[in-house]
């Protein structure tokens, strides 16, 4: 294996080599351990320590006869090719818009209420635009997205998409579950009141202490004036020390 190098492939022809089991055991595990040290970025990977053990049994030609922590791979799973992935292969008319938009399609089909379901058709308008203006960078013409519309949906909402054709669109956004658009409005607007709320308590303390550093100022002056007095008091009583002892002295 390329990954441990020639001079790990030959300890690993070396240790089939060796007669005794206990000591091809023992330097079984100082090799595993070497190539523990060789990739030391694998550490965090799931079952590191089973594919290190398996390399060395590959490296062996799974001829290694030793007491190991896990059980030699099977060499028929060596070299085979992994399973196909089934795919899906349903047909998308406008891949633009994804999978998800069909869901949604059958989901304003099979809406009972009337409101309701233009609300839903509305909304899926609404998305078809940003989808349509993300994939071709630039905004689509109304009739377009509701000819497109109107082919998902295979003429199945033809009368409530010439009914908002008319009209326009409803404002208000479906209330089916499945689409997470209630849970969506929802986190918005708890996000706001957060928002709000953050806002009012920073401003309440932004006010404090303003607040406090006012009272600090008054008291600053107060004191810093009561300070003054003093010291005026001090030289006038001076003052008048210094001109009775010149009166005696004339």
């Amino acid at each position: 294996m390329k990954e441990y190098g020639s001079n790990v492939q030959k300890l690993a022809d070396y240790l089939v080599s060796i007669p005794e089991r206990d000591k091809r055991t023992l330097q079984a595990h100082v090799l595993v351990e070497l190539m523990r040290q060789i990739h030391p970025n694998m550490r965090d990977g799931q079952d590191y320590s089973q594919k290190l053990w398996d390399d060395l049994y590959i490296m062996t030609n799974f001829k290694l006869d030793i007491d190991s922590p896990f059980p030699p791979p099977s060499p028929d799973a060596v070299g085979k090719k992994p399973l196909r992935v089934p795919y899906t292969q349903e047909h998308i008319r406008y891949k633009q818009y994804g999978k998800n938009l069909l869901l949604l399609v059958e989901k304003a089909i099979a809406c009972t209420d009337r409101e309701e379901k233009f609300a839903f058709i509305s909304y899926l308008i609404r998305q078809m635009r940003t989808f349509y203006n993300t994939w071709n960078k630039d905004n689509p013409e109304d009739n377009v997205v509701f000819t497109q519309l109107d082919e998902i949906s295979q003429g199945r909402l033809k009368e409530e998409l010439a009914y908002l054709r008319q009209n326009g669109l409803v404002d208000s956004t479906p209330r089916d579950k499945g689409t997470h658009v209630e849970r969506y409005q929802r986190n918005l607007q708890n996000n706001r009141g957060n928002y709000q709320s953050h806002s009012r308590d920073r401003n309440n303390n932004n006010n404090n202490n303003r607040n406090s550093s006012g009272g600090n100022n008054s008291n600053s002056n107060s004191s810093g004036n009561s300070n003054n007095g003093g010291n005026r008091n001090s030289n006038n009583n001076n003052n008048k020390f210094r001109n009775n002892k010149n009166n005696r002295r004339r």
